[in-house]
């Protein structure tokens, strides 16, 4: 792939006639060793984002000898989450096995090697693959803690240049984190080349670790459970209990601690645990008497119980019932309890405060908090030298490899550095640490002291050079206008960057280079108010008069979560129906302004757009999606039908499609669209939302979100510089009265057999009535705004409705749907 300089860091547009210059490193195709959990599914995300991959396993002893990997690739058909963007993917993955197809190797410019972690084997694997291996291509070892360097003493000279390690976490589909690992003999630039196809190529945040054991994320992650089960011991709190407290209300992983371990599977836990085991001792690590396997984990790997992928481990769902394993009787119990309130009221408090109260608690469960905060900021300081460059490093790894929403060092400064670090020194000298290793002294003394904490906006501690170091500088980084900072670190923030042209507290309008606008929602979840569409027409007249196009982009998650419902009830309660139906007569106008504007409208679409937040994206000039993005019209679920141009999006796009197909049968392509709406169908990544007429061919799917705005704003670049100009307004045919009564007859089967409420056929056959035009002939030839009428029509009599008021409210007030 190649990177272009387009940018310069931290998004300011770069000047004229600057050199640009190019990473000449291609990934043309990909080979994987292993076919086992890890390399399929990181196959899998080569597909996902249009990377050829051969997945090479060894020949079956029976049957075709490609057996183990077509079996394995089969089996990602039926993982949940899904490792595919799309099922049908998994034909994209060439199998190969070691007998019949090394010369394949010569092909590819990458070889991931992801087989069992036994240093035996993958130095066995290197002997028989090195004669074929590409003279340019960078050989990885996807390993979670064998020394990267011992790895490659087995490979020939030639090779060992271009090899280093890549650690991928799981799923790899999923997870943001990919640590990469040099040897002593590893060349700097192949480290650079990986580095930059991981992040843009596979969308990534890369994390370069030293080769320790267990790399920087499993080394403090995997320590950190490993302590937070002894001081469960403790305490005598119970796994349910724990896990309401160490999720989301710690900023953690919403799975918590046990939750978590059964998610990533027992045995895995206990495979990393043994590398710390024997390749660390208590010279070389003063927590080592902490590593011992907590017996409840060895109980649990005895009788085969690991965790999700058995269907028990510490929790086991056993019909709707979530029961916990208690060690005393080796039987499961029931589950659910929760922490009490106190603690959860505690950790909303700022976070100076929040620890001084949990340390100064006098309850199990705020001693059991207050404990493993202080191990997680103890252990990260004591072995931040050894196992990573920065402080950054150690923070991004725990943000993007366990979920945490800061890392320990981010907290700790947030906190107060000197005072959290006078507490952990009280409680070492006092004996109540997991080791009596004192906090290092350039904790307290020196630059970091100096400055209340390791993020600066200079950068992160390194306490190797005693300096705060910046940020790693590649071309692939300037496509990230606006990367995720640290707590403390400097560099660009969205909400204050380039010019702003308006802002109120709906929306903000601002510029980067003058030449294309963003217009970024501030609303909650960045749902669509009468207020909002104010701003989007503002923004439009603004991009027509003075800019080359218009970027929607709101900086974080989601994209937009829909209409804003909560607002308008008001108004409907005081006026009554009419309020609702001018609400919606104005978005849709919103909907066309965006649609016929004489400049390209862009959509830089990230997380969910859903209802409203769709019909946005649909009626731009094109869509720019992040790849873990989730697309849909889902009104149906509060009793609602689409509003704002959804449906009538549907009719227009069917008789395009008709228009440019052999078959006339309108009625066909109405009927996939109508599903999806009636059935409120989310696309559950980009590819998937595509695939359900979302999203076209011509739309760019981007791997990586932090490159999401870059490549949006080029995009309605490049739209300009071709000549754009917004599609012309014309009739287009409906499918009409009789194929409405062919669905109509399909619904009735449905409510008549059970399956669909009488409520839910009411929804229905109205999202029907609206696609097909109504009670036309076929081949009718209707305007848009004809089409919205009919939906503004219907969306207003289910607001009326009392079993959609019901599910409305529902929602408001519990966040799920009512189904009634």
């Amino acid at each position: 792939m190649y990177q272009e300089r387009d940018q310069r860091p931290g998004g300011a547009p770069a000047g004229e006639g600057k050199a640009r210059t190019m990473n000449r490193f291609q990934v043309k195709k990909v080979a994987v060793l292993g076919a086992g959990v890890m390399g399929a599914q990181i196959a899998a995300h080569l597909v996902n984002v249009k990377v050829p991959v051969v997945l090479f396993d060894l020949p079956a002893k029976e049957g075709p000898k490609n057996g183990i990997v077509t079996k394995a690739v089969e089996g990602l058909k039926k993982l949940k989450p899904s490792p595919l963007g799309v099922a049908e993917d998994a034909a994209l993955i060439q199998p190969a096995n070691y007998e019949e197809h090394l010369a394949l190797l010569g092909e590819c410019d990458l070889v991931i090697e992801a087989i069992a972690e036994r240093m035996d084997w993958k130095l066995d694997l290197y002997k028989k693959i090195a004669p074929h291996v590409a003279k340019h291509a960078i050989v990885a070892s996807n390993t979670s803690g064998l020394s990267i360097t011992k790895l490659s003493e087995a490979l020939p000279e030639s090779i060992k240049p271009r090899f280093c390690g890549i650690h991928f976490f799981n799923p790899p589909r999923y997870m943001y984190l990919v640590e990469l690992i040099a040897t002593p003999t590893t060349k700097p630039e192949i480290l650079d080349d990986l580095e930059t196809f991981v992040t843009s190529g596979l969308g990534k945040g890369v994390v370069r670790a030293k080769d320790t054991p267990n790399f920087i994320a499993n080394r403090v992650g995997i320590a950190g459970m490993l302590a937070t089960m002894r001081e469960v011991e403790k305490f005598g709190l119970t796994y349910d209990v724990v896990d309401d407290l160490t999720g989301k209300k710690l900023g953690r992983a919403s799975s918590g601690t046990f939750r978590t371990a059964d998610v990533v599977g027992l045995d895995t836990m206990a495979h990393v645990i043994k590398t710390l085991q024997d390749t660390l001792s208590a010279e070389t690590d003063p927590f080592y008497a902490s590593f011992g396997t907590p017996p409840v984990l060895s109980k649990l790997l005895e009788k085969g119980f690991l965790g999700q992928k058995a269907k028990a481990g510490f929790f086991k769902k056993v019909g709707r019932d979530i029961l916990r394993f208690e060690l005393e009787s080796e039987e499961y119990v029931p589950a659910g309890q929760k922490a009490d309130e106190v603690y959860g009221r505690m950790l909303k408090k700022p976070a100076g405060e929040r620890l001084k109260l949990l340390r100064n608690s006098t309850g199990p469960q705020g001693q059991f908090l207050w404990s493993i905060l202080r191990n997680s900021f103890h252990y990260a300081a004591v072995h931040l030298a050894t196992i990573a460059d920065t402080a950054r490093d150690v923070d991004q790894a725990m943000r993007w490899g366990f979920g945490m929403k800061q890392g320990p060092f981010e907290l700790w400064q947030e906190a107060g550095w000197l005072q959290v670090a006078k507490w952990i020194q009280e409680d070492i000298d006092a004996g109540k640490a997991l080791s009596k290793a004192p906090l290092p002294k350039w904790v307290f003394e020196g630059p970091v002291a100096e400055a209340g904490g390791v993020h600066t906006e200079q950068g992160s501690f390194n306490p190797t050079t005693g300096q705060f170091q910046p940020r790693r500088v590649l071309p692939v980084y300037e496509r990230q206008l606006f990367p995720e900072l640290l707590r403390g670190e400097g560099g660009p923030r969205f909400e204050t960057a380039g010019t702003t042209l308006h802002e109120d507290k709906n929306i903000r309008l601002w510029t980067l280079d003058n030449e294309v606008l963003i217009a970024s929602l501030k609303t909650k979840m960045h749902t669509i108010s009468p207020e909002v569409c104010e701003g989007l027409q503002q923004a439009v007249e603004m991009a027509e008069k003075d800019f080359q196009g218009m970027v929607v982009w709101s900086g974080d998650e989601p994209f937009s979560a829909g209409a804003d419902l909560e607002s308008t009830l008001p108004a409907f309660i005081a006026v009554g129906v009419a309020a609702i139906e001018d609400a919606e007569g104005f978005m849709q106008q919103t909907m066309l302004r965006l649609r016929y504007a004489s400049v390209p409208v862009v959509s830089a679409i990230r997380g969910l757009a859903l209802g409203g937040g769709c019909e946005l994206a649909l009626y731009s000039a094109k869509r720019v999606v992040a790849m873990e993005s989730y697309i849909g019209l889902v009104e149906v679920g509060v009793g609602l039908v689409p509003g704002a141009g959804g449906l009538t999006y549907i009719a227009r796009r069917a008789a395009e499609n008709s228009a440019t197909s052999t078959d006339k049968d309108l009625l066909k392509f109405v009927t996939e669209g109508f599903t999806a709406a009636a059935m409120a169908k989310v696309g559950t990544s980009a590819i998937e939302s595509r695939k359900l007429g979302y999203l076209l061919d011509s739309d760019i799917i981007v791997p990586n979100k932090d490159e999401l705005l870059y490549v949006a704003i080029q995009q309605a670049k490049a739209l300009y510089d071709s000549g754009y100009r917004a599609p012309l307004k014309r009739l287009f045919p409906v499918a009409g009265r009789n194929a409405k009564a062919t669905i109509q007859g399909q619904l009735v089967n449905l409510r008549d057999g059970g399956f669909a409420s009488a409520h839910d056929f009411h929804i229905a056959s109205l999202i029907a009535n609206v696609v097909t035009g109504g009670d036309v002939d076929a081949n009718t030839l209707v305007t848009e705004e004809y089409l919205m009428t009919l939906e503004r029509r219907a969306f207003c009599e289910l607001v009326q409705h009392p079993k959609t008021q019901e599910r409305i409210l529902g929602m408001l007030s519990t966040g799920k749907p009512v189904r009634n």
